[in-house]
């Protein structure tokens, strides 16, 4: 159990931490490659969709239905799996679009002029566009870690997913912070920590849901975890990648992710 607690940890804060790759590109790439990041996000959305899809939710199901009856434990089911988007889209909602940090930007922003640097208004923005993205985060540390915790091959792969899309986040805040301040150095921080929300969601999870832990409540966690990815799929990672102005690619990467999990799923499980 031990080790297991360590590789899910291990992996919520790597997947967490790449938004600080998302920064390094901003600061020290001269364009955005957007061909591999509408590829990327697409591939990460295929994971997602497809392990939510195939695996999480029929595991959750099996557990629910095991421990409550056929009727009961389907209906729990689908409503933890919905209560998870709910959840998701909530956090969402409050977040206002500006601060957003799925508002994607490129790394050529980073060229323009810096309007405003010292503008105690712009500074306030920038921050709570980490702040945003930390409460954003945080859910999907509790996704990652429950997922890697009951099956180890499952977190790596949600984990690797999760790190891909947080590497453009990195750059949607890393922008605004610089904006803010001219401070390259404080918007790297800034980004890098805002990725330590999911480690904190993990270990939330850990102090909060373990102790708790039966069948029951692992169905309504894992039923929860593949609507919160899938939402997340649809409504933040496939938009994003269209917006990268390739489209195709984007579903290439989405049936590339699908190809791949499959075949780890029949490999590894």
């Amino acid at each position: 159990m031990g080790s297991d607690l360590l590789l899910a940890f291990g992996l919520t804060l790597m997947a967490g931490l790449a938004t600080g790759i998302g920064s390094m590109l901003a600061f020290f790439t001269r364009s955005t490659n957007t061909q591999f990041l509408s590829f990327a996000l697409g591939f990460s959305a295929g994971v997602m969709i497809y392990v939510s899809m195939v695996e999480i939710f029929f595991k959750a199901k099996d557990s629910l239905v095991g421990a409550m009856g056929i009727e009961a434990g389907n209906w729990v089911t689908v409503a933890s799996f919905f209560g998870g988007m709910l959840f998701i889209a909530l956090i969402d909602r409050f977040i206002p679009k500006k601060a957003n940090p799925h508002e994607v930007k490129k790394v050529e922003d980073m060229k323009k002029p810096q309007l405003g640097n010292g503008d105690p208004a712009l500074l306030k923005m920038g921050t709570f566009a980490a702040l945003a993205i930390a409460i954003h985060n945080f859910p999907e540390g509790i996704a990652t870690f429950t997922s890697a915790l009951q099956d180890p091959s499952l977190g790596i792969a949600i984990a690797v997913a999760i790190a891909i899309h947080n590497i453009p986040e990195g750059i949607a805040v890393s922008v605004p912070i610089y904006f803010a301040t001219g401070d390259k150095k404080k918007a790297f921080k800034l980004s890098f920590l805002s990725g330590l929300s999911e480690p904190v969601g993990a270990i939330a999870a850990y102090l909060i849901l373990m102790p708790f832990l039966n069948e029951v409540m692992f169905g309504v966690i894992f039923a929860g975890v593949a609507g919160i990815m899938v939402f997340i799929s649809l409504d933040e990672l496939l938009p994003a990648a269209k917006r990268y102005d390739e489209a195709h690619l984007s579903i290439y990467g989405v049936i590339s992710g699908m190809m791949i999990m499959a075949l780890s799923l029949l490999l590894f499980i």
